[in-house]
């Protein structure tokens, strides 16, 4: 099959994605910003995701039966990208979030009425409200991904892609991803805290029972393929991610067996925890999704253990700590202060 990936240079899931097709014996091309490296034997094409039209000659005479678009961030980035390949490709296989869902609005707080029922399904309702993170956010994301625009939302991606029936797509709705290469640095205020020697660490009691589904890179770059190339994954939506999911304080107690860090961790009410520790969130609402539909419509299942995608995991972000260390959240005089309060 020949497959062409955007974005397939990234070095977190595109790359991944890449090698998992490759593997697989497919002739593979990327379209990747300028000076992006890719894997060798690939067939490379260079330019702007956001100005993809410019380059449609070039990327119809590669005849991609399937296109992959990992980094597809708005309706404009959805409707240049249909616009290129109808009448070429065969499907579009579109990377998107389960930020969608109307659990996420709830959790933040932006959607009103009860919580969702889980686990959340591929039918489950999706937010009503269009384009919710502020606009600091979207410069901070800005920031790490080059590609996303102030139109960011997965919402009018999907419906753009799903209502084209001259070329069928597949939605894969990702969910927290984890591993080498993340730029979001998920486990590093928790490792760091581990790593600094603290003898005990706070959790607020909501956020330490909520559960919030996960996935390891590698894993979720094997779901990628796995829809890629599924002759039944045409105009499918699936959720991607573990099938069990822990909460935050089971986390980090595999994150402490892993370390070796012997100290205690402190569950308190989010209204007893240090400024910097509290968070509007609504954690009442968990985050977890039925994955059953990818499995068994693909074949896809997990290549790594979890624990061990664990230990990969911190030893990258030991490594490879954030550029820029935000010290405020890491105010270590006001969590003792907390803790000394309870003794």
């Amino acid at each position: 099959m020949r497959i062409l990936i955007i974005g397939g240079s990234g070095r977190f899931i595109g790359a991944r994605v890449v090698d998992e097709l490759a593997g697989l014996g497919h002739q593979i091309g990327v379209f990747a910003r300028p000076g992006a490296a890719v894997r060798g034997g690939v067939r490379r094409f260079v330019g702007d995701r956001r100005r993809i039209s410019d380059h449609a000659a070039e990327l119809r005479a590669f005849a991609p039966e399937v296109v992959v678009d990992v980094i597809l961030g708005s309706e404009a980035h959805a409707r240049a990208l249909v616009d290129t390949f109808r009448g070429v490709a065969q499907r579009i296989v579109a990377i998107s979030s389960m930020d969608v869902y109307r659990s996420c609005g709830v959790l933040h707080r932006l959607e009103p009425g009860p919580l969702e029922p889980l686990p959340l399904t591929e039918a489950s309702p999706l937010r009503t409200r269009l384009q919710t993170y502020p606009p600091a956010q979207i410069a901070m994301l800005q920031h790490l991904f080059g590609w996303l625009d102030q139109e960011y939302d997965k919402i009018p991606v999907e419906r753009a892609l799903l209502a084209d029936k001259a070329l069928p797509a597949t939605v894969l709705r990702l969910p927290m991803v984890h591993g080498p290469g993340d730029k979001l640095h998920r486990f590093f205020p928790l490792l760091k805290r581990m790593d600094d020697g603290r003898a005990a660490i706070l959790m607020a009691e909501d956020l330490a029972a909520w559960r919030g589904t996960k996935g390891y890179v590698n894993d979720v770059a094997a779901a990628i393929a796995a829809a890629t190339v599924s002759d039944r994954a045409a105009g499918r939506i699936y959720n991607v991610g573990e099938a069990n999911v822990r909460t935050e304080l089971e986390w980090a107690r595999a994150v402490a067996t892993i370390t070796g860090w012997r100290g205690n961790l402190v569950t308190l009410p989010m209204e007893n925890m240090p400024a910097h520790l509290q968070t509007p969130a609504n954690f009442q609402q968990h985050w977890v999704a039925d994955t059953t539909r990818i499995r068994e419509e693909t074949g896809f299942s997990e290549r790594v253990d979890r624990d061990e995608a664990l230990r990969r995991t911190i030893e990258w972000e030991r490594a490879n700590p954030p550029a820029d260390i935000n010290l405020n959240q890491f105010d270590y005089a006001a969590e003792d202060a907390v803790i000394a309060s309870r003794t």
